[in-house]
């Protein structure tokens, strides 16, 4: 996808078992303000909000967010990269990134 106008275009992606709080799909085309309500550029932090409020179906928000963060066990990749070499939840949302979710926790 281009990136347009006011938005900015991502693909999200969804493993290891998160995919079944957002309908159980695993790849996600999402369209995002290039500017926060705050006026900064959007950020992963603005991209969890967004998709708990619009893209998650499941009503157990835990198990993918704990304190407005995401949830510890949780791997976030930033096109292919850990989200730690990127500056995490503070890392600004560019065109055509791919983000990915991957649950590393496993019942027993």
């Amino acid at each position: 996808m281009a990136d347009t106008g006011d938005n900015v275009h991502l693909t999200v992606e969804f493993s290891g078992g998160l995919e079944m709080l957002f309908s159980n799909r695993r790849k996600h085309s999402v369209s995002l303000p290039k500017i926060s309500p705050k006026g900064t550029p959007v950020t992963i932090d603005f991209l969890v909000k967004y998709l708990c409020d619009h893209l998650m179906k499941d009503s157990r928000k835990d198990l993918f967010i704990m304190e407005d963060n995401v949830r510890p066990g949780i791997l976030v990749l930033i096109n292919d990269s850990d989200w730690e070499l990127e500056g995490e939840a503070d890392y600004e949302i560019q065109p055509n990134d791919n983000i990915m979710f991957v649950s590393t926790l496993h019942g027993g």
